[in-house]
């Protein structure tokens, strides 16, 4: 993903763990998204990994110590404090954890800490056991009730050679972080319902008909709507990504399944996406059992039923319609709901996602073609042409969490003129 940081001063708190080294990459991707990065590390954090490594990657000193007035900026944690967007803490070490839930500001990088009124971001890493000790887990609620933002920790193997909980997010999941603390809050007090991913029709236990779909192009649009300030809940088909963060999600298989969710939740929704790759048909059979090649089976009444027919040179399968769950949103919808739909095309784009946008009753669809390198199905980029009822906006390819931001510019200005009018 890549969070656009321009503009934006992040101090980056290094505390005395081995995971330091994964702060050099959270370091170096902050600066890639624009971001000017100021690194302080810890007396500790310094055996791990060495200033001038932090100070390489981001044109910037790193501080070590509270006196060290060799930097360009005021001398003092406060005129560092006024001049930060957000902070993050990573790693955070069951030490400084202690240190700010009771207030001790001893180092720069406590005393700074203390001295910020900009959103706060403490990814702890640690053993398990440190992790789980009730003096840590206290000290943890203490923070979340101060105020400061907690991370999750991932579970795997320990630098002692442990495996459990404690290992510290990696760079790109603090960034999902760092961007819900400093992106624009233009949704904020809105729910946003988003459909994701392909779903499968089961022919048989083993076998089911899907079609390319990742989710990518979902998943990115709830991150960017919880980067905005918006509730999201995702109701998701099968994809092998992660949870975007502050997430509800839902996890359904076939078109059926997803139809029933979103029925059941729509009305409590002022944004609904349509970003999933719904299978227009289903198998009107699905077999109690593996479905046997003609030449391994004598007989027309096989575990597979009467209902498929089959020959030496393969089988019949007879399909039937799914519901089409945009068109049934459209149908329903009030007047205050906005409705975003999806349209992959292999020919005509513009045409068919005007006439989508009319068939459907949708406010926006967002239309790409098939078979562009690296875009739609399964890439990480997208090439969209936004349709709403009064213009049509084509975009250049970009990035799927940069078109998801993208989409979400067109539903405000949509929720713009209807406050407007």
């Amino acid at each position: 993903m890549d969070y656009d940081f321009s503009n934006k001063t992040v101090v980056l708190g290094v505390s005395g763990g081995i995971a330091a080294y994964k702060s050099v990459a959270l370091a170096s991707l902050l600066k890639k998204q624009g971001a000017d990065v100021r690194v302080i590390m810890t007396k500790n954090a310094v055996e791990f990994v060495t200033p001038l490594t932090f100070s390489s990657i981001t044109g910037n000193r790193c501080i070590t110590s509270a006196f060290d007035t060799d930097f360009e900026w005021e001398i003092g944690h406060i005129s560092l404090a006024k001049k930060t967007d957000v902070m993050v803490i990573a790693p955070a070490t069951a030490n400084i954890i202690a240190k700010l839930a009771q207030g001790i500001a001893d180092d720069m990088l406590s005393t700074a800490a203390l001295a910020m009124t900009c959103p706060v971001i403490v990814a702890p890493a640690m053993n398990t056991a440190m992790l789980q000790n009730p003096a840590t887990k206290k000290n943890l609620r203490t923070l979340s009730e101060y105020g400061y933002t907690v991370t999750e920790t991932a579970k795997g193997l320990l630098a002692c050679g442990d495996k459990g909980e404690g290992r510290m997010l990696e760079p790109e999941r603090i960034c999902e972080y760092i961007g819900a603390a400093v992106c624009r809050k233009d949704l904020e007090g809105k729910k946003v319902l988003i459909t994701s991913g392909g779903t499968r029709e089961w022919l048989d236990p083993v076998r089911y008909i899907t079609n390319c779909s990742s989710g990518k192009m979902g998943y990115a649009l709830a991150r960017a709507a919880v980067c905005r300030g918006a509730q999201v809940m995702l109701i998701s088909a099968p994809t092998t990504l992660e949870t975007p963060l502050f997430t509800e999600i839902i996890n359904v298989i076939s078109a059926r399944d997803m139809f029933g969710q979103v029925k059941k939740r729509y009305q409590n929704f002022d944004i609904i996406i349509k970003a999933a790759a719904v299978a227009d048909f289903s198998p009107d059979y699905v077999a109690g059992n593996k479905i046997k090649k003609p030449v391994e089976s004598n007989s027309t009444e096989d575990a597979a039923g009467q209902e498929i027919s089959k020959t030496d040179d393969g089988f019949t399968l007879n399909l039937t319609h799914n519901p089409d769950i945009l068109k049934w949103l459209g149908q329903h919808k009030s007047s205050e709901q906005i409705l975003v739909g999806f349209c992959l095309e292999t020919e005509n784009l513009i045409e068919n996602a005007k006439q989508k946008l009319q068939n459907k009753n949708a406010d926006i669809i967002a239309a790409n073609p098939a078979g562009v390198e690296n875009s739609g199905f399964g890439g990480d980029n997208n090439t969209i042409t936004l349709v709403t009822h009064d213009k049509v906006t084509k975009l250049e390819s970009m990035s799927k969490f940069s078109a998801a931001h993208k989409i979400l510019d067109a539903v405000c200005q949509e929720l713009s003129q209807r406050l407007s009018e």
